[in-house]
């Protein structure tokens, strides 16, 4: 890929202790004026990026003034989601306008899916040399 930028699998454990490898990405995130440098797991599975309620506060967004609301799907099906909008960095590559369907619950973790991550994105994924790379879309015109 062009301009592509690789990074490492992470290893992570859960909650039995068991340890496995996931394509968490390092990303900066803004809303208003406030920036937060964390990671999102890139999930090619989820409809959505999605946010936990705590990283929302986290970036000074009040849950009252996001009145557009979403539906999950999944194991998050029975908890509320609003929709905000929040810029997002990978790397130095240009920040892009991300939509998330942020969660009034802190049990996922920052979810980077097809709406809109992977509209703005370009991801390859090596998972026998557990990387993968990431460079934005290219612009027509």
């Amino acid at each position: 890929m062009r301009n592509a930028k690789r990074f490492p699998f992470i290893e992570r454990r859960n909650q039995a202790g068991e340890t496995n490898i996931f394509p968490f990405i390092p990303i900066s995130l803004g809303y208003r004026d406030r920036v937060w440098d964390t990671l999102g797991l890139l999930d090619t599975g989820s409809s959505l990026n999605i946010l936990p309620y705590d990283a929302g506060l986290a970036l000074g967004a009040v849950w009252e003034e996001q009145i557009l609301s979403v539906s999950l799907a999944g194991n998050l099906e029975p908890v509320e989601a609003r929709c905000i909008v929040i810029a997002g960095q990978i790397s130095d590559f240009p920040p892009v306008q991300l939509a998330f369907a942020w969660a009034k619950s802190n049990d996922p973790p920052i979810i980077l899916g097809q709406l809109n991550f992977f509209l703005e994105f370009d991801v390859c994924f090596y998972r026998s040399q557990s990387a993968f790379e990431v460079c934005p879309k290219i612009k027509e015109g």
